[in-house]
């Protein structure tokens, strides 16, 4: 009986843990991935290290070598500058969207209803993993900034016309050359590569705008 009641008051003694739901106005809702994205809401994400866990998170045939081979590169890479990579309930993000990277926390998250398919995944992984390229070119993914890495006329105009038409004029910039770089094998994983290696501004020139700031900021001389 002492048990019993010592049991007993432990358990009300330890502070209730709000779920998910409670935390947030709806899901499906940009404030449900604000939650996602600050680590507040975690029920059901799980972390990716390699494509044997996208394999076994579906339960699903093995990636094929060639996509396995950049998969892995891109996920190596981002944790080598201090991103991770997580799949995530679709619950957690807004109808559309596909994934997300955040430059304050430094992590980027899959929507697990719309990645099943290995060349989504492949696109998605490429694009957000080319965020983090972009955090990397304005300085540090320390800070919350984020710089094109090509210049603007670069960027194929299919590409473009396709942002123009989905995304804010003031995010063309940077979701052009994502997009590009999401439909390009190994785009992405040079890119972060440069980098990992300390070579971001020797491999990819700034442009002038992000040349000044970096000198204003003391991350170029």
């Amino acid at each position: 009986m002492k048990k019993l009641i010592l049991a007993l008051l432990a358990s009300l003694a330890l502070p209730a843990v709000a779920a998910d739901k409670d935390k947030i106005e709806g899901f499906y809702t940009m404030d449900a991935m604000g939650c996602l994205i600050l680590r507040e809401c975690t029920e059901g994400v799980v972390e990716i290290k390699t494509d044997k866990d996208i394999a076994n998170y579906y339960k699903k045939f093995p990636m094929p070598p060639n996509l396995a081979k950049e998969f892995n590169e891109l996920v190596t890479l981002s944790n080598q500058i201090g991103v991770r990579v997580y799949l995530a309930p679709g619950k957690y993000f807004p109808p559309g969207h596909r994934g997300v990277y955040h430059t304050v926390t430094n992590n980027f998250y899959l929507n697990n209803e719309l990645v099943k398919r290995y060349h989504v995944l492949m696109s998605v992984m490429r694009h957000e993993g080319w965020h983090a390229a972009q955090d990397c070119m304005a300085g540090s993914i320390k800070n919350s900034m984020i710089a094109i890495i090509k210049p603007e006329e670069d960027v194929p105009r299919v590409w473009r016309d396709i942002v123009e038409k989905t995304y804010p004029s003031s995010a063309v910039p940077w979701e052009a050359e994502a997009k590009w770089a999401g439909m390009e094998e190994n785009m992405t994983v040079n890119a972060l590569k440069a980098c990992a290696t300390g070579k971001m501004w020797e491999v990819y020139p700034p442009t002038p705008l992000t040349r000044q700031w970096l000198e204003e900021n003391g991350y170029l001389k």
